[in-house]
């Protein structure tokens, strides 16, 4: 069995194959997607059948990325929904299509302990996207419309002050041309197996062109070094780097499908010259990675110089040595 397939394979162990099943019984409170009203509780949305567990409800499909965001090594588990006698729409090799009532459920866990639920609502006026905090008791996850810092432990043994995003800094993630859009599901970023199942249950109308054509981030390295590195950056970066996003004015566009080196950084000066910029004069220089400023920005916590601003508290050593290879290996 090839990677991919295990790993989808994998995710429906979560909640079994009834997510898969169109036709079966649904829990969801589809009220509490599209009404108004934001539910102080996660467990009002009817998404798990047991949430301590994270087995979800049917109709709530478990996915995976590819190459997935770095969040200070929190493992996540990532879930959607289509409303009953709904489909989403391939869109290219790009974010899936999702209809008004669709639900994006992300859970974050240190240590084997649920410490937040992010949830993406599709409602008539647009996404919305609300944090919850999950309780001791490990029951319920409770909404931080104001966010929250808690103390967690790293999988490498770092302490941080972890921090759960208030609702407005998500929309310095999600923004794009003044509209919330959701990250993850990219087609291009998702297993080919899982877009081919969710056809065959009826809540996608076909597999999109272009999908699955970033690498495994497991495999990274193994094959072509570029294609990790660019992936890294287009799920890490891209969604403030790139026009009509929050750091647009940049000018650095960092996307997958950006082909231009200039865009992405080769040899282009920063905009400003600060002290993030630590005095390096291009974001990247070809053969060069000890002088590039965004491998500088990437390999620093420091506030005001580390990249990104928002979801990190450590440094991505992994991200830093695939993009530091993918640079010292241009030809200058």
């Amino acid at each position: 069995m090839n990677p991919r397939a295990f790993l989808f394979v994998a995710a429906l162990a979560l909640g079994g194959a009834a997510v898969l099943d169109a036709k079966a019984p649904v829990a969801v409170n589809a009220n509490a997607i599209t009404q108004d009203a934001l539910p102080g509780a996660l467990s009002e949305f009817g998404f798990f059948a047991d949430p301590g567990q994270q087995v979800p409800a049917p109709g709530v499909i478990p996915f995976r990325l590819n190459t997935p965001l770095y969040s200070d090594g929190a493992e996540k588990l990532r879930f959607a929904y289509v409303p009953p006698g709904q489909k989403a729409r391939g869109n290219g090799d790009g974010l899936i299509d999702f209809p008004v009532g669709a639900a994006l459920i992300k859970t974050f866990k240190f240590d084997d302990r649920l410490i937040e639920t992010r949830v993406m609502l599709h409602r008539a006026d647009g996404w919305l996207a609300l944090p919850y905090r999950w309780n001791e008791a490990q029951t319920d996850a409770l909404l931080v419309v104001a966010g929250a810092r808690l103390p967690v432990t790293t999988p490498d043994g770092v302490q941080i002050s972890y921090r759960i995003p208030n609702k407005n800094q998500c929309k310095e993630c999600h923004g794009l041309d003044g509209a919330v859009i959701p990250l993850g599901p990219k087609a291009r970023n998702m297993s080919g197996e899982w877009l081919a199942e969710m056809v065959d249950a009826g809540v996608l109308d076909a597999v999109p062109n272009g999908s699955d054509t970033m690498p495994l981030w497991e495999t990274r390295g193994q094959g072509e070094v570029a294609a990790s590195a660019r992936a890294y950056l287009d799920v890490n970066c891209a969604h403030c780097h790139r026009p009509g996003a929050t750091a647009s004015n940049s000018g650095l566009d960092l996307r997958w499908e950006q082909d231009d080196p200039h865009s992405f950084g080769v040899f282009k000066r920063p905009v400003a010259a600060g002290r993030g910029a630590g005095g390096l004069d291009f974001s990247i220089v070809p053969g060069g990675p000890d002088r590039s400023i965004l491998l500088h920005r990437m390999d620093s916590i420091e506030p005001g110089v580390a990249m990104p601003e928002l979801g990190k508290g450590t440094i991505d050593h992994d991200g830093v040595a695939i993009v530091r290879q993918w640079i010292a290996g241009m030809r200058p």
